[in-house]
This record gives C-alpha cells, structure tokens and sequence, in this order.
C-alpha cells in the first residue's frame, strides 16, 4: 500500500453561515449548492455550456462545449467568439457608464476614482497607440507597472486589439524581466518611470533598460513609460515614449477584435520545481467565465459591493480579482499603491473605513503581519461595512482564522477561504458565504463542476479522513491550456504518466476529514517524511502559531536526517525580540513542548532558529526554497534580488540547537 499524507490537525470549530445571509446570497443554502454539483454531474458540458451563454456576452456563439479529442491539451467553446475587454467594458456603458469602477489609493493617501466610461476611453486610447506601433493580433506585450489604474489600463488595451499580455511583478530584477521578455517573445515593454511603496520611491524604467541591455530582446521596438514618480530616467530614442505622447490625439473608441475563444488572453509565470520560469497560458473565454462565476459565487456579488483585492496585478491574483473579475460583473473596486504597515498598521483598516469596503480579500501572510503589528487595531476603525473577507495564496492557520473571524470581521462575516493556483484561473475549492460551515484552516468543497479528489501515490483515491494528492479529474473552463513555448512541460508536471495522464496534478497534498471538508497541507515537496511518518509543513506551522503568546510567524521545512530520514526544521519569528544564548536554548525548548503538546512527539521541530522576520518577495510570499537551503547548510545560489530583506539570511543560518 502507497504512503498517504498524515493529517493530525484536529479541528472541531464549526462556523455556519447566518440566516440573514443564507437569504440574500446568490447561492443560498446548501440544497442550492448541491443542486449545481448535480446539474454538473449530470450534464456536465450542458452546466457549463448554460453559465457561458449567461454570463458572457459572444460575437459569435459557440456551438461546442468541450473539447477532448487531444486531451490534456482541453479546448472550451471553441468555435465561439468573443473579446475579454468588450465584456469588462462596453457591456456596462449603457447600463452604469458613470458607476465608479476603479477607486485608486496611492501610497501618500491621495485618491483618484474612474468610471467605467472613463476607463473605457483611456482603454481604447492606448489600444489605439499600440496599433500604431504596429502591435497586432498575437504578438505578446510585457508589462512591469506598479499598482495603478494605468495597469489595468494597458492589460486591457492588449485584450482590446487580442494582444496577449505578460505582466512582470514590479519587484523582479532585471534579469528576472530579460527571461520573460526571452521567453514570451515580446515586441513592446509597458512600465513607467518608479512606483511608490511605504514611502519610498523604487525605480522600474532602469531594470527595463537593463534587462534590454543584457541581449536576446532585439525584438522590443518600443518602450512605453508612464510618469508615475517624475524622477528623472534616461529615454532613448526612438525606442523609448512617454505614455502621455503616445496616446495623445488617439480615438476615445477602439473597435474590439473578436477571438477565438481559446486566444491566449495572456501568459503569466511561475516558479516550477526547476529553475525556469513556466509561461503559464491563459485562454480568453473558458478564464473569463471562471473569473465571473466566482465574482458571484464565492464573493457574492452584488451592485452595491466595494469590492477590494489587496494583490499585485502581477500575480495571478490580480488578474483575475483586480482586472478581469470584477470589471466583468460591474463592480466598484480598490486598487492600492501601497503596503498594509505605511504610514502606521491601521493602514489596511483605514481604506475599509473610508471607502466603505464590504468584500475584503488578501493573503494570510498579511494578515498575520497584521496580527503582529496591532493585533487590537481593527477595533479602533468603523468596519461595519464588511460583509465577506477572503483569504488566499496560501493556507491560513487556525488562529489566524480566528482572529480575522471574531476581530476583523467582528464574528460576523463569512470566511471564504479559497484554494487555487496561478494554473487555475481562478477559484477551485472554496466556501460559499451562503453555504458553506466553515472550519478554520479549511478550504471546504469544491466548487460547482470542478472535481477534485485526493489520491495516493498509484492514483487510486483515499477514503474521506485520510491525506494524500490533491487532483482535478476533469478539466475545467480557466485551467492552463500549456506552458508557453513547452507543451511537454506541460503534459509532464500537470499530466504526468503516474496519474494515467488523465488527473491534473495540483503539486499540493491535502486531507479530507469525515464530513469531506477538504484542507491543504503544503506543496507536495513541502510534505516531511519523519520516521515513516508523513506530515504537510502546515500543520507544524499552525501548532507553532497557535502559541500565540510567542510566535508571530513561522515556516517549516525538511531537511535530511540520519535517524529519522527527515528531521523538522522551523523558522520562528516573535512577537518579543529574537532571543539568544540560554534564553534562546529555553525558548526552543518551550516551543518544542508545545508542538509536542499540540500535534504529538513526532512533529517537534529538531532544528529551530530564530528571525526578526523570515525571507520573503516584495509580496509577502515566503521564499520556502530558500528556507531548505539554509536548514541543509548549502550555499545560496539562487538570485535573492526579489526579497524584501535579504540580510534576514544570515541570521536565520545560526542554528539555536
């Protein structure tokens, strides 16, 4: 018999949705949920064939649903046509053209608010000025922009003219952005001059530049910049234009080009378990269906929402919450220049209160900085007007859950904690607010026409209350269609021949409980061998959490042990100083108690050190990889230039014990 992921959190706290809600949800109740879980089992391609009629508006309409025929390579409504930016924009100027769309918080507080009408014109400004550089159906356009409307600006302008986009988070290097712009075979940059985060200024036109210096872009024609920071930066001509020049004297209208519904709406990537970046390739109909169904059943969408996504729209987060989702359904929503901590903590509580944000969406890594920054702040800030918060990019740990239930949302918001992927366009397992008793630290179900299962190593599927792999088996609207320019990539880590190639592997490890409630556990390279025993990184890092006296944060990794195969090893941050000599002995000492005490002996960490804070990107993703090296005693050799605070390394390589 194949090994199977243990699961030893024990989690008993049953949160049901209220009654009140229950009534006026899109979704309400469980029998409703359970009546679109059945509608898809029965008739899964007609499920999925009625939402696209619903909820998309098509140029022309398709005739086929599905597409199996060279599977895993998945066709959605294939012979239909539509164009993305028409169904953001054009579909609501008759009905709310002056509705605020986008409200903007720059760093220093100061606000600008865009209607949809407006939006729409400065679209087509740009998607004007873009054709005039020659940018046709096709040809891929990079972007590396900080947090503004002139983001969301430009990747629908490409959307516009069927221009595939491929935005670079504005805290890569410019080696990071030289490869992507390699990769995709980009014939235009988009960026601006800097950006501003916590109050300071960080350029982005000297990466560029840099990057198009290193070779291998000869096919960039032209660089255009918009004047965000007005920092002085070198311009060279002709390549180089400002965004203001460009789309001086372009038409306020700019026809859309109708695609295939299976043209690339754009290429995003991500870190595989080798070096290279995956291009991550997105579809334009099944990805936009997805990102509305989920506006609606997961956030509960409704015309009077504030929406709010606290993403960059460098990952895939804010492309489907920032820039496509909402937009798609009519909504109001926050965009956000700056960090949650500047000027002061309360930063975060602020923005809800000023602009009445009822949907709240952001990481838990935030969250928990939060925690430790205030935990008492949200108190301070009138946030009556929530009604949903949401987490996402990683697990939440019960205690974080409970402070962002009974805290922030006051016990009376409903959770939606949502597992997905940059590779699944969308929301996958999640709660419905008007469904769902939640658990804190669990996704949930599943959500209607994605079947997910949890399998042992053969691929055969585990019984409810035990752990294992976490698939998808069948394919669904907004999944990746390939990995840009590396189909056998693709098919090798998403498809792979141990799954009968038919299951799309999601690289996490997940469990069940009896009741079917689904909980990740951790990357599958994440998950600890000790003694025979299996054992998903994020559950150690829960229990350690759940000290909530001590521990402000914490990471767990493996590495190789003589005895036990695989020894535990934590990252620990504080809520106190970082302890040394005997004080730090006796503080580890204590932690490990209690994890022993909360998750059993197995599990306490072997190894323990002690940071002011742990290696992170500029997004607050902890860098996991980095963490391995460090616990193996290797050599860093990977490029650090993404982290917020790379010296963090240094300490963290000195062992307690």
């Amino acid at each position: 018999m194949s090994a199977q992921i243990e699961s030893v959190l024990n989690e008993t706290r049953v949160f049901p949705p209220a009654e009140a809600f229950v009534k006026q949800a899109n979704v309400s109740g469980m029998a409703a949920y359970q009546a679109l879980c059945n509608e898809a089992e029965r008739d899964f391609e007609g499920f999925w064939g009625r939402l696209a009629r619903e909820n998309l508006l098509w140029h022309k309409a398709f005739t086929k649903v599905l597409d199996e025929s060279n599977a895993p390579f998945f066709k959605w409504f294939h012979d239909g046509e539509l164009n993305a930016s028409y169904n953001c924009l054009d579909r609501h100027l008759k009905t709310q053209a002056d509705k605020t769309a986008i409200i903007f918080e720059a760093d220093d507080g100061k606000v600008t608010r865009v209607s949809y009408k407006e939006l729409y014109h400065k679209v087509c400004q740009l998607a004007n000025a873009l054709k005039a550089h020659g940018i046709k159906k096709g040809d891929r356009v990079l972007i590396y922009m900080p947090m503004s409307v002139e983001v969301v600006v430009a990747m629908q302008a490409c959307a516009r003219i069927a221009a595939t986009h491929s935005v670079v988070f504005g805290g890569f290097s410019a080696k990071s952005l030289q490869e992507r712009i390699i990769d995709a075979g980009a014939t235009e940059v988009i960026t601006a001059d800097g950006q501003f985060r916590g109050g300071k200024e960080i350029p982005l036109k000297p990466a560029v530049d840099e990057a198009l210096a290193m070779g291998g872009c000869e096919n960039v024609r032209n660089v255009i910049v918009y004047k965000r920071s007005g920092t002085a930066v070198p311009m060279q001509a002709p390549r180089d234009k400002w965004w203001h020049d460009v789309i001086q004297g372009q038409a306020g209208e700019c026809e859309p080009t109708w695609v295939n519904a299976e043209h690339p709406l754009f290429i995003l990537y991500t870190s595989g378990s080798t070096g290279k970046p995956k291009g991550v390739q997105h579809s334009t109909g099944g990805y936009l269906l997805q990102a509305v169904m989920t506006m609606k059943w997961v956030f509960d969408y409704k015309t009077s929402d504030v929406f709010w996504c606290t993403a960059d729209v460098g990952w895939v987060t804010g492309h489907t919450y920032i820039t496509y989702g909402p937009l798609a359904v009519g909504a109001t929503e926050i965009m956000f220049e700056g960090i949650p901590t500047y000027p002061d903590a309360g930063r975060f509580w602020n923005i809800i209160q000023d602009h009445k944000v009822s949907v709240f969406y952001t990481a838990p890594t935030a969250i928990r900085s939060l925690i430790k920054a205030g935990a008492d702040l949200p108190k301070k800030y009138d946030l009556k007007s929530l009604r949903i918060l949401g987490t996402v990019g990683e697990p939440i740990n019960p205690e974080a859950w409970m402070w962002y239930h009974t805290v922030v949302g006051d016990s009376r918001c409903p959770i939606v904690d949502t597992w997905w992927q940059t590779e699944t366009g969308g929301h996958m397992i999640s709660p419905l607010p008007g469904v769902t008793p939640t658990k804190p630290g669990s996704c949930t179900f599943p959500l209607p026409g994605i079947m997910a299962a949890i399998v042992d190593e053969t691929g055969q599927e585990v019984e409810k209350g035990k752990g294992g792999i976490l698939v998808i088996k069948r394919p669904w609207p907004g999944m990746i269609r390939t990995i840009w320019g590396d189909p056998e990539r693709y098919k090798k880590s998403y498809y792979p021949e141990d799954f009968h190639g038919k299951y799309y592997l999601a690289g996490d490890g997940a469990s069940r409980d009896l009741e079917g409630y689904f909980r990740i556990m951790g990357r599958i390279d994440d998950v600890l061998n000790v003694s025979g025993h299996r054992l998903g990184t994020m559950e150690i890092e829960s229990a350690l959490v759940a000290n909530t006296k001590l521990v402000a944060e914490a990471a767990v990794v493996g590495r190789p042990d003589d005895m036990t195969g695989e020894a535990v090893c934590a990252f620990i941050v504080l809520k106190g100083p970082r302890p040394t000599g005997a004080e730090a002995h006796k503080m580890a000492q204590e932690l490990r108690d209690w994890v022993g005490k909360e998750i059993g002996p197995i599990a306490k960490p072997k190894d323990i050190r002690f940071g002011d804070n742990l290696p992170k990107t500029r997004s607050g993703k902890i860098m996991r990889r980095l963490l391995r090296s460090i616990a193996k005693g290797e050599e860093i050799t990977q490029d650090v230039s993404t982290l917020e605070n790379p010296a963090i390394l240094e300490q963290l390589k000195q062992p307690v014990a």
